[in-house]
């Protein structure tokens, strides 16, 4: 006896019922469809790299393939892999808010995928907070409050990161049990949906600000321009269009590469989606660029944009915050599919921008010596993003992620993530 499936769903799970779950975990662990991809031939190299730099890392210590000093504790591995990164990841709750507790069904068919995006985001970003601490087996005293206390934001964000990771497996979890044909198990995880979503969202806010919160403590070393007491709601205001624009992004590729994953409804209903994620991203970035208009105004910089960093700041204000608004305008006015993915493009690139200003380019800018990434901090960083792509394409073509889920999941809950 088989189970049979559609090819529109086309599910991997087509195997006799009798096999063993090992076998049909090494079955799927076997490569499907073309190996020597383009992407393949980019990404395993640098992966291999990345490796080898990593076990020189754990081997030699962390200056042995870093720039990192003592004045410069925190480089690229912090200001991109983890305050960038965190900040993309931030569709998963805004999705998961719209969805089940405003209650915007128009919506539920991204929910999945962004939820499993978020997740593997948080997974290797945690993982990439790893690499950059001197002594990586310390990372347990953020977490039980050893040597600074349990007042400290980074005890707070620490929980919040393991806390957040946990609720996102639970939102995804019942795409794993209906991978595994679990149908008790689905059942007894989508009861949990409702309150892991509820737990995540609140999780969410609080380390979106509190990642900004860690930086309120080095007033006079980060630039000017770019510090104010307001760095924890500019973080998590940004977290929300950046993580929009994330899926709008990522939403756009899959669209293509996994069209053959779609249903019909879906794909019809993609420019619609990303049309009405295009209004969202216009809102929150007006009301960001108001608040920074207003922090500007406060603290009476005017002096300071006749300088190099200031043509800086307004590089990034204008070209990646004030253009991007207008296009994501334009864009929802016009339907206009292509300039919203022009303008998530943009604003990604300010997102980080802004992030790097922070931590790396405005961070000790007056310092005769400044901090310069090597090549292999790039290295590395590249290839924890394409190894989280690599989980990513794999759990796409295995489990009903952006395809329909089974019939008997119908059965045991009405909606799942």
């Amino acid at each position: 006896m088989k189970i049979k499936m559609t090819n529109s769903t086309k599910p991997l799970l087509a195997l006799p019922l009798e096999q063993s779950t090992w076998k049909f975990l090494i079955s799927e662990m076997k490569p499907k469809g073309k190996f020597l991809t383009p992407f393949n031939l980019i990404s395993i190299p640098i992966m291999v790299i990345g490796l080898v730099l990593i076990i020189i890392r754990f081997w030699k210590g962390i200056g042995a393939i870093t720039n990192l000093t003592q004045d410069t504790p925190w480089g690229l591995w912090i200001g991109f892999d983890v305050v960038t990164g965190v900040a993309f990841a931030g569709g998963a709750y805004v999705l998961t808010f719209m969805v089940y507790v405003l209650n915007l069904k128009e919506y539920h068919s991204i929910v999945r995928v962004t939820v499993l995006n978020g997740f593997l985001a948080y997974l290797f970003y945690a993982g990439a907070l790893l690499l950059d601490l001197g002594r990586p087996w310390h990372v347990i005293n953020p977490v039980i409050g050893n040597s600074f206390g349990t007042s400290s934001v980074l005890f707070l964000v620490a929980w919040h990161f393991l806390l957040y990771m946990l609720a996102e497996l639970i939102e995804f979890s019942p795409a794993i049990a209906e991978w595994l044909g679990a149908r008790r198990a689905h059942k007894i995880l989508s009861s949990m949906t409702i309150a892991a979503v509820i737990f995540g969202i609140t999780l969410s806010i609080l380390h979106q600000s509190g990642l900004g919160a860690l930086f309120l403590m080095a007033k006079g070393k980060i630039h000017p321009l770019w510090y104010s007491e307001f760095i924890p709601v500019m973080f998590m205001i940004s977290s929300i269009f950046a993580g929009l624009s994330m899926v709008i992004l990522e939403g756009s590729i899959s669209h293509k590469v996994f069209s053959n994953q779609i249903s019909k409804k879906n794909h019809e209903a993609h420019h619609g989606i990303i049309h009405g994620l295009s209004k969202i991203c216009a809102a929150t970035m007006f009301a960001y660029l108001f608040l920074q208009v207003l922090v500007f105004i406060h603290e009476q910089h005017w002096a300071l944009l006749n300088t190099p960093m200031g043509y800086w700041y307004l590089l990034e204000m204008i070209g990646f915050v004030l253009i991007p608004m207008v296009l994501f305008v334009v864009s929802y006015r016009k339907f206009n599919s292509t300039l919203t993915k022009v303008a998530a493009i943009l604003t990604m690139l300010g997102v980080i921008l802004n992030r790097l200003n922070v931590t790396v380019i405005g961070f000790k800018w007056e310092m005769a010596i400044r901090y310069i990434p090597s090549w292999m901090e790039f290295s590395v960083t590249l290839a924890v993003i394409f190894t989280e792509i690599w989980i990513f394409r794999w759990v796409i073509n295995r489990m009903p992620v952006l395809r329909d889920s089974p019939s008997w999941a119908s059965e045991t809950t009405k909606i799942n993530p």
